[in-house]
């Protein structure tokens, strides 16, 4: 049975149940994962996921239900799963199924090309960029972790009020850690490369990893204090990611935000512009609908330093008395729906990451923060973070440090942002991305 006569049939025999309105969403994920070790082969996946969630109001309750299987059986299992689960109800929230928007953009992130490529040909991709890493310094003697993929998702909502959306991704990453040795001390540098062309142009990446796992190898810390720094893309990335939970209404309403009923007040320096865009070309992340079927667009959430909106789904909306800004999502079709962001990132400056060393300075360029998880307070903002990265003397790269700790609170770095980069990057999930960041100063604790 297709999903289309799934659906049609399901909401048939919904309707006789009194369950309605009720809506149905449906992803399924499809990857190629390829690792080498010593440009060899080391292991080969390939694994095909699918599922649908089914939801609908009975009574005036939401039900819930949810399956791997598109057959007869699977139609009765969750017609009474959602009859079930929805006298068992206790939530007073008021819960909803979208009809629909007016109107929903259009985003590509589909490249067919991706699809004919054969699996041979991420095997020889992954064996040739790890050559090409030992290729280029004899310190560099291994690679600890090398991983190409191939991923491939589409998901589709319907529901009972006609609503029918559906959307497809794929995209390709390379992954590399190298080490550099010297005696007994190592040290690694990591390359990442995202994109839908049927190849990846990684030289510059791979450069800077080898670069910073040779200069390493001479790290030391400096002496503690409080100095001007700026978070190279890949770093301030990193941190970005780790408070973007700030930005999110539900986090708001559940008293885990400190931006709660902040909108209008200015929580950071005038330079900064922070971008949730959903509909960014070519975006790792990109959709024009959301988990609930809301269509998608792309808002300032900070403008000239002032906070211009939290993130909502159609529940916190409704709590607030806003509009949803197209930001629920979902981790899995089973999952509960959320509030996320997508494609968030900092608005890229005018300088290069080199023009705002020369601008600094004295002072540090963090290229790697540690722990972020453990170090990290995403209700209050303060994080307290092993570091490394380099000295920066007359606005030029000078020794590499490392062991020491970087702590600061996030809302204050924020305010004390005095110039953004033109370098902006994303990180592995795409989620969240950055320019290089140059701030008045954060506390160092090292020698």
């Amino acid at each position: 049975m297709t999903y289309e006569q799934f659906t049609e049939r399901l909401f048939v025999e919904a309707g006789k149940a009194g369950i309605a309105p009720a809506e149905v969403y449906y992803a399924e994920r499809d990857s190629i994962k390829v690792s080498t070790h010593k440009q060899a082969l080391e292991t080969f996946a390939v694994a095909s996921t699918a599922g649908l969630s089914f939801r609908g109001m009975v009574n005036g309750r939401m039900g819930y239900a949810s399956t791997e299987a598109l057959d007869e059986g699977a139609i009765a299992m969750l017609v009474r799963g959602v009859s079930e689960s929805a006298s068992l109800v206790e939530d007073e929230d008021v819960q909803e199924i979208f009809s629909g928007s007016p109107a929903y953009a259009s985003v590509e992130t589909y490249a067919p090309g991706l699809d004919a490529l054969p699996a041979a040909a991420h095997i020889d991709a992954a064996v040739a960029l790890e050559r090409d890493a030992l290729s280029r310094d004899p310190l560099v003697t291994e690679s600890d972790y090398n991983q190409t993929a191939y991923l491939k998702s589409r998901v589709s909502i319907r529901n009972s009020f006609g609503l029918s959306l559906s959307h497809q991704d794929n995209l390709r990453y390379q992954f590399l850690s190298v080490v550099a040795r010297r005696g007994d001390r190592t040290c690694d540098g990591a390359a990442l490369g995202i994109g839908r062309g049927t190849t990846l142009d990684m030289d510059k990446e791979l450069a800077e990893a080898v670069d910073h796992a040779v200069r390493m190898l001479d790290a030391t810390p400096i002496p503690s204090g409080k100095i001007a720094a700026v978070f190279r893309k890949d770093a301030m990335t990193d941190l970005l990611d780790c408070f973007s939970g700030a930005f999110s209404a539900e986090a708001a309403q559940k008293g885990l935000s400190l931006l709660k009923g902040r909108e209008g007040e200015a929580i950071a320096a005038d330079c900064v512009t922070l971008i949730d865009d959903p509909l960014m070309p070519g975006g790792f992340v990109s959709s024009p609908f959301d988990a609930e079927g809301v269509a998608t667009y792309t808002k300032e959430v900070i403008g000239g330093g002032k906070l211009h909106t939290l993130l909502h789904n159609l529940k916190t909306a409704r709590v607030d008395g806003v509009q949803s800004t197209g930001n629920a999502a979902k981790l899995s079709y089973s999952a509960p729906v959320r509030v996320a962001p997508a494609n968030f990132y900092f608005a890229p400056g005018e300088d290069s990451l080199e023009a705002l060393l020369a601008s600094m300075g004295d002072g540090l360029l963090i290229t790697q923060l540690e722990g972020l998880h453990s170090g990290a307070n995403g209700v209050s903002g303060d994080f307290s973070l092993p570091a490394k990265g380099f000295v920066v003397s007359g606005g030029k790269i000078g020794r590499a440090v490392e062991q020491v700790t970087v702590a600061g609170n996030f809302f204050t770095l924020l305010k004390d942002i005095v110039a953004i980069g033109n370098d902006l990057f994303f990180g592995p999930g795409g989620g969240a991305g950055s320019p290089s960041v140059w701030v008045k100063e954060v506390s160092v604790a090292g020698e």
